[in-house]
């Protein structure tokens, strides 16, 4: 067993039991792990975009090795990037299959004014870049949900009732039982957020079978994130098990008993200031 690889098992031991021991309370073992995490997720996330977004999709399209010049005086400029960092501008172009596009310079731009909002003096350039990302989403969110969330749904449920070779009941897949449950749940269900007509009578009744789908629509979700978080939960018990053998050093073990001997310590020292406070 490797020194880095027993060193790493006693960061990943300490870093789960300090986000265990904020079911004691909130203290400083869970601080630090939560710091850790945020800052170590912004930065991998950071990274990955630059490596697999800005950098093949906007510099490839801006200096594309199909296009290299040496005597051009836009590769100049590359050239000089090249001294700077050859990781991000090699030389001769950057190769990610992609012809030159000098529109992308338009996004360069706008990535550069939203980079300035860390400038008291110059943050207002940051509302264009700003501007721009949000109405450009908002756009493709809106014609994606439409896609996605509102035409698939009225496809999925424009369900066959006769003719075909549907059996009438089947646990899983197409059948004429099945097809009339999500008929009468969409009706239904629609119809609770149907408030232009009081919900009394027949609708009033309607309503409230869409109130059972709905909670049993809401009930499998809930079931199925808890059943991901427990999930996760077994494997890092499973991960502190092994941990906790010897050729990992006891990590768990250890880790643990200097954790309750440290917050111990810090719950008896605060009841012993809140003694002398009340006498």
């Amino acid at each position: 067993m490797t020194f880095g690889t027993i060193l790493g098992a006693w960061i990943a031991v300490f870093l789960t039991l300090a986000i265990f021991s904020y079911l004691y309370k909130d203290n400083p073992f869970y601080k630090v792990a939560e710091h850790v995490f945020v800052g170590v997720s912004a930065g991998y996330w950071a990274s990955m975009f630059f490596w697999t977004q800005i950098q093949p999709n906007l510099f490839g399209r801006l200096w594309p090795a199909s296009e290299y010049s040496a005597d051009s005086f836009w590769y100049k400029i590359y050239d000089g990037l090249h001294v700077l960092t050859s990781s991000v501008f090699p030389a001769g172009g950057i190769d990610k299959g992609h012809d030159m596009h000098l529109i992308y310079l338009l996004p360069f731009a706008l990535g550069i004014m939203m980079l300035l909002s860390v400038s008291s003096k110059l943050s207002w350039f940051a509302r264009w870049g700003i501007a721009y990302t949000v109405g450009m989403a908002a756009g493709l969110r809106a014609y994606g949900f439409l896609n996605s969330n509102v035409i698939a749904q009225i496809k999925g449920s424009a369900v066959q009732f006769v003719g075909g070779d549907i059996p009438f009941f089947a646990l899983i897949g197409n059948s004429i039982f099945n097809n009339v449950v999500i008929l009468v749940g969409t009706i239904a269900g629609l119809a609770y957020f149907y408030f232009s007509k009081e919900h009394k009578g027949a609708f009033g009744k309607l309503t409230k079978v869409g109130i059972y789908f709905l909670m049993i629509s809401f009930g499998a979700s809930f079931g199925f994130a808890v059943m991901g978080r427990i999930s996760l939960l077994i494997g890092r018990f499973v991960d502190l098990i092994d941990y906790s053998k010897a050729q990992y050093n006891y990590a768990t073990i250890w880790m643990l008993l200097i954790m309750v001997v440290v917050l111990g310590y810090g719950a008896f020292k605060d009841k012993g200031k809140g003694a002398k406070v009340s006498g």
